[in-house]
């Protein structure tokens, strides 16, 4: 008796001869032959199996998957690997079939970057994008993202069909119902990834906006919960995101979403990436989702319960804060360190400048989560903030005084070599002057030895000081209410730099709240120095404060806010105790017209001050002081107050 011959296994040339039939029945034989024993990795058998059954073939099958099912399963039901592929379900099953089965060997023919960059691929993504809206079951899912992924990172033109297309307005709404970890939630990321790095500024509008709040919700959950290669995928697109140049316009869609979840999830994240050993580049961009968080829900974000999958009970609800803390201190060392050697150490050339700015990004990064967590603290003890215990409060105490002994050694270290100009220095002297607004003994010798120079800092796109003034006006404010402080400034050039800086911000246009509150700092700041002149035997240079009293007479005459009146003419009294109108009309820019403007300032200064508030007695003895012992009382303020000074010398 004979034996039994062994069946013979599928050929590429039987499959090549089916996908080359007439009948379509063939030419589905052959695909599902390609399935069967192909392999995806076999690039030229794909591109042969792609030329012998043609793309229209393709098309129709895809869009359709109307085909006979009895004369299409005759043919094939007989091997047995199309009966586990296919089932014995009914032809609407069959049809879903068909449908896996154009996609499963369309995604592995754009493994081939020829076929997948080929205008017809790029031309099915609107169809695969329409398939995904319809919500197919998840492996008919998984083979869209593979195909939709393969193809836009073939090709730019395939990106921008995708981002045309709707891409994201599909995918968004379904990321949230993807199994945690699966291939098609990895693939979706990946997607993802690519066109947050290439959607166009001007493209963006509420609905994208809403779409992409929809994504950073869902990844969220992917980034808190797995503990895989896919969790640092999910912190790239986080990352990618809010550091896109759109991000700021994320914000409200973030805040406004009914589910508070992904804020926990973001938190749980950050948490797990910080105590963990891994690269310093994930540490950083866990910092950077940290910075964003707090920029979008408020530095309360940083206190909160944090659940580990791998951990039993919940951490404790400082965690966050103290990782975040002590995170950005390592970064801020390391960095200014690496910065300092290269603008100072390194040979020339030996850097890029893409590589400087990027440490300056990062720097600049790690010191906005630092004067957040101040501004945190600094809530301590009221409704807003809460620590666990005093020992926590400490510690970010310390920890505080140790970063800001850093940024001061780094801003000496410039001034050593003579460098004033740089975005990085300003930022340092932002930095440390959030800290001393709200303890301004804090390193105390560094701050004296530093301060002139800190005021004489300047960013990369200024012209002369400025902002770093404005960053230091609250801890100038605090120093001079005590002689000490007034004797230190008045020693130095620091009160010509706030004089200067109070003079821009009262000639700038469309002054916002900000500007408004840096004014009265500054105000109160010369008004502490002009208080205390005698005291600290203080001798005023008299160009400087002329410019002075003509911007004041400029502030008050653009208002009718009884304050400013009142505030402006406060310092110009003050500076009358120790001029004349002889020097004052010797001084350049100075004229007949610029006193008439100061009377006038006098004369509302008088009419108002006492009528509102009792804090006002002080001012209006300032007032009433500095008008009677300048020469302006005996001409211009008699001109122009005769009655409102009368009425108050006698009152």
């Amino acid at each position: 008796m004979a034996e039994p011959q062994e069946e013979r296994s599928p050929s590429l040339d039987d499959c090549l001869k089916l996908l080359k039939g007439e009948r379509d029945e063939q030419r589905l034989a052959g695909l599902l032959l390609v399935t069967k024993f192909c392999p995806n990795d076999d690039l030229v058998s794909l591109k042969k199996v792609y030329e012998a059954v043609g793309t229209h073939f393709l098309d129709r099958l895809l869009r359709t998957g109307r085909f006979d099912s009895k004369a299409c399963c005759s043919l094939v039901l007989g091997f047995d690997w199309f009966r586990d592929f296919a089932g014995s379900g009914d032809g609407g099953e069959n049809r879903d079939v068909y449908l896996q089965l154009s996609l499963t060997v369309l995604a592995a023919f754009c493994r081939v970057p020829e076929i997948a960059s080929s205008v017809e691929m790029v031309s099915r993504i609107p169809l695969i994008l329409e398939i995904m809206s319809k919500g197919p079951a998840t492996n008919i899912l998984e083979e869209c993202y593979e195909l939709l992924y393969l193809v836009s990172t073939a090709c730019e033109a395939g990106v921008m069909a995708l981002i045309n297309s709707g891409g994201l307005r599909v995918i968004a709404p379904q990321m949230s119902g993807l199994p945690d970890g699966s291939h098609a939630m990895e693939v979706a990321i990946k997607i993802l990834q690519l066109l947050v790095s290439k959607l166009p500024s001007e493209s963006m509008n509420i609905e994208r906006f809403l779409e992409l709040s929809l994504v950073v919700a869902a990844v969220a959950r992917q980034f808190a919960m797995l503990h895989n290669a896919l969790k640092f995928e999910a912190l790239h697109l986080l990352s990618a995101v809010f550091c896109s140049e759109y991000s700021a316009l994320l914000h409200d869609p973030l805040r406004s979403m009914q589910d508070s979840n992904w804020a926990d999830y973001m938190r749980t994240g950050v948490v797990s990436i910080l105590q963990n050993r891994v690269a310093p580049s994930e540490k950083l961009h866990a910092l950077i989702l940290a910075e964003n968080m707090m920029s979008i829900l408020g530095e309360k974000w940083l206190i909160g319960r944090v659940k580990l999958p791998s951990v039993e009970d919940y951490l404790p609800a400082d965690r966050c804060l103290l990782l975040v803390l002590e995170s950005s201190h390592v970064e801020i060392s390391v960095l200014s360190n690496e910065l300092a050697y290269m603008k100072y150490e390194a040979p020339k050339n030996s850097s890029t400048v893409e590589d400087n700015l990027l440490k300056q990004r990062y720097l600049a990064i790690a010191f906005s989560l630092i004067e957040k967590i101040i501004k945190y603290i600094s809530t301590v003890g009221e409704n807003e903030g809460n620590l666990s215990d005093e020992a926590v409060f400490l510690k970010v105490i310390k920890t505080l005084n140790e970063i800001v002994g850093v940024v001061l050694e780094y801003l000496k270290d410039a001034k050593e070599h003579g460098e004033k100009r740089g975005n990085d220095l300003l930022a340092s002297v932002r930095v440390i002057g959030s800290y001393l607004a709200e303890t301004p003994d804090a390193c105390k010798e560094q701050v004296q030895d530093l301060l002139d120079y800190m005021l004489s800092v300047e960013g990369e796109d200024e012209s002369c000081p400025f902002l770093s003034t404005c960053f230091l006006l609250p801890m100038l404010c605090q120093i001079t209410m005590k002689a000490e402080g007034c004797k230190l400034l008045a020693a130095s050039t620091g009160y010509v730099a706030v004089v200067e800086c109070l003079i821009k911000l009262i000639q700038r246009d469309g002054q916002s709240v900000e500007d408004n509150g840096s004014i009265f700092l500054a105000c109160d700041t010369v008004m502490n120095i002009l208080l205390k002149r005698e005291q600290i035997r203080f001798s005023p240079e008299m160009s400087t404060f002329s410019r002075l009293l003509k911007a004041l007479a400029f502030w008050a005459d653009g208002t009718n806010d009884p304050s400013v009146v009142r505030m402006a003419g406060s310092i110009c009294s003050l500076i009358f105790d120790f001029t004349s109108e002889d020097a004052l009309l010797k001084q350049p820019n100075f004229n007949g017209s610029s006193l008439d403007s100061l009377a006038r300032l006098i004369a509302r200064s008088l009419s108002s001050s006492g009528q509102d508030l009792p804090d006002d007695a002080d001012l209006f003895e300032i007032i009433t002081a500095g008008s009677v012992s300048t020469s302006l009382s005996s001409f211009q303020i008699t001109l122009h107050c005769s009655r409102q000074l009368l009425y108050f010398l006698n009152r």
